[in-house]
């Protein structure tokens, strides 16, 4: 563990991307480097756990469950290179929180304004299901981003895991009740004390954007409501 007061957003990123502390993922995803699929056969992939990004003085904190194989694994950053990190950007860019839309590559120009993305898991799981001992050794990381992240007032967890993750950690700190019960929902907000509000979202998953369960809209709103408790002003459209 990193000793109080020494810690940084940078160190945690080096922390996480040197983990080796669970086997079957970095077996994985190193299988998953080494294979690829046939449209990314000429990309070098990235192969590694994949560290939290974004800026380091945000009032809102989005939560993910995992790397994708072929979107974080490949490219090295969270939601990045995939259908999900394509939906989840384009909303942030809508909302005022991205610079842009588009999340291709580390160094596309992506910045992120007033938010910080990461993912309860690091390392892209098969199936996209992390086992509860993997999630748990990740919980550090996600803890100490949360420390480090002084001005927080929202926290927008994507799916029930994300939520589940989320909330793992903040027991662990005694800082929401450990019997009280936080029900998941897309849109439903909880308080979490001293200003800081929970917010949920379906995950932006193909399974639930092709399918329509999450659409644009239902994602701007959930944005929008965000705004409003932050105090930010809604975004221009040109």
């Amino acid at each position: 563990m990193t000793r109080p007061g020494r810690d940084s957003l940078p160190r945690v990123a080096r922390d996480v991307v040197a983990c080796e502390r669970c086997p079957r993922l970095r077996i994985w995803c190193r299988h998953v480097a080494h294979v690829k699929v046939r449209r990314f056969q000429e990309h070098r992939y990235w192969g590694r756990p994949v560290p939290g990004f974004g800026d380091a003085k945000a009032r809102l904190l989005i939560v993910g469950l995992a790397p994708a194989a072929h979107g974080g694994n490949r490219t090295g950053r969270v939601f990045t290179g995939d259908r999900s990190g394509d939906f989840l950007f384009a909303a942030l860019h809508r909302a005022g929180f991205a610079n842009q839309p588009l999340s291709v590559s580390r160094d596309d120009g992506l910045r992120l304004i007033d938010c910080y993305v990461a993912a309860a898991a690091r390392c892209a799981p098969p199936g996209n299901r992390p086992l509860p001992t993997e999630m748990a050794r990740c919980r550090e990381y996600l803890a100490r981003e949360w420390d480090l992240l002084a001005d927080l007032r929202a926290v927008l967890v994507l799916g029930r895991m994300g939520q589940d993750a989320l909330l793992a950690m903040l027991r662990q700190k005694e800082r929401v009740p450990r019997r009280k019960g936080f029900a998941f929902g897309h849109g439903l907000v909880h308080d979490l004390g001293d200003g800081l509000k929970l917010f949920g979202s379906y995950h932006p998953s193909q399974q639930n954007t092709f399918t329509g369960k999450l659409k644009p809209a239902d994602l701007d709103a959930v944005l929008a409501a965000i705004n409003r408790h932050l105090g930010r002003p809604a975004p221009r459209r040109s």
